[in-house]
């Protein structure tokens, strides 16, 4: 009788903890090392916020040891993830596309988006381009061979009757790093440059460039929604660890919400980060102006994602005809997304 009555007394409280432990966010339970890619664009906010915060580590748990690995465009991500050195990494869609396309879609899933928006093309005022025929015989410029941004450009020049030097033309695009497109800007040595944020916006603020194309103008059929950047996980990573990816993505959605939610100090924050990883901050209208053309999200804008490979495959970064089938994973963004009664994302 009386263990009767002491099973009954406790049984509330073994029903609460049980309901607690039921609905508490699950972190990995073993201990191993995840490593990660990311920019120091302010298109990849979430990892620099998520990072300089702790909101990831926080997130995953004590036994996961985070990684990081600071990259200037997308194709040397993919390099990394090929050779095991990456396990999730913010990214451009086309080196991603370029990615599941060259593995066969062995290599990688996408599992969910970062940015829509915050990509530009901006030329020199001394130039004179203000018809796209006038890029005739003019030097650009674009982070990486084959990175998001190159691939727009190409693709630009394509559907305005234009070829590049190797295609025969007389427009030639040279692969630069960020920093160094806005040294040859100022020098005069090259005329335009498709960039993302905060480069486009630090071509025009400090460089003293025109936006002649705003790429958000070029996605009519999606609203100006367009996915500038990525998170991508390797295939085998998400198999071992999918706990571990869905702990990331549900920190990334709370950032996501916080920046959306605080503007103001998301870009403090931002800025404070890009000191750290490149040795100087933007200015507040470099900040102001970037950040007003992108905005943040977990949503990877598939019909995006699938011009975007078509357009690299018309370039020839693609030898195939696309097929991206498959390469979306949005189980573990889902599933955080119904936690917190958010809209799942097709």
């Amino acid at each position: 009788m009386n263990k009767k009555i002491l099973i009954r007394s406790l049984l509330p409280a073994v029903v609460l903890f049980l309901a607690g432990c039921k609905s508490a966010p699950s972190t990995p339970a073993v201990k191993f090392a995840m490593r990660v890619g990311y920019f120091p664009n302010i298109t990849h906010s979430q990892a620099l916020i998520g990072i300089a915060r702790g909101d990831f580590q926080k997130a995953l748990g004590d036994n996961v040891t985070i990684q990081t690995t600071v990259f200037n465009a997308g194709p040397s991500v993919i390099e990394a993830l090929f050779a095991g050195q990456i396990d999730l990494s913010y990214i451009g869609p086309n080196p991603a596309i370029n990615g599941y396309t060259q593995s066969e879609g062995k290599a990688l899933r996408v599992v969910a988006g970062a940015t829509s928006g915050g990509a530009a093309f901006v030329v020199r005022p001394a130039a004179n381009i203000k018809s796209a025929a006038d890029l005739a015989g003019k030097k650009l410029a674009t982070p990486q061979l084959g990175n998001t941004q190159d691939v727009a450009l190409r693709g630009y020049l394509a559907e305005h009757g234009l070829k590049t030097k190797e295609q025969g033309g007389n427009v030639e695009v040279v692969p630069t790093d960020n920093a160094q497109i806005l040294d040859l800007f100022r020098l005069g040595q090259i005329d335009g440059a498709w960039v993302p944020e905060p480069w486009a916006s630090r071509l025009v603020i400090d460089g003293g460039g025109t936006v002649f194309v705003d790429e958000r103008d070029l996605w009519t059929e999606t609203g100006g929604q367009f996915t500038t950047a990525l998170i991508i996980v390797d295939t085998k990573f998400l198999a071992a660890h999918p706990d571990a990816v869905k702990a990331w993505l549900r920190a990334h959605v709370e950032i996501t919400q916080w920046e959306l939610e605080n503007p103001g100090d998301a870009q403090t924050l931002m800025n404070a980060q890009i000191q750290k990883l490149t040795g100087k901050a933007l200015s507040s209208d470099v900040l102001s102006m970037a950040w007003g053309r992108m905005k943040p999200t977990w949503d990877p804008i598939s019909a995006s994602l699938a011009k975007s490979a078509q357009s690299a495959y018309e370039a020839g970064f693609l030898k195939t005809q696309p097929n991206l089938d498959g390469i979306n994973d949005l189980t573990a963004l889902n599933a955080v997304l119904k936690e917190k009664n958010l809209p799942l994302v097709k």
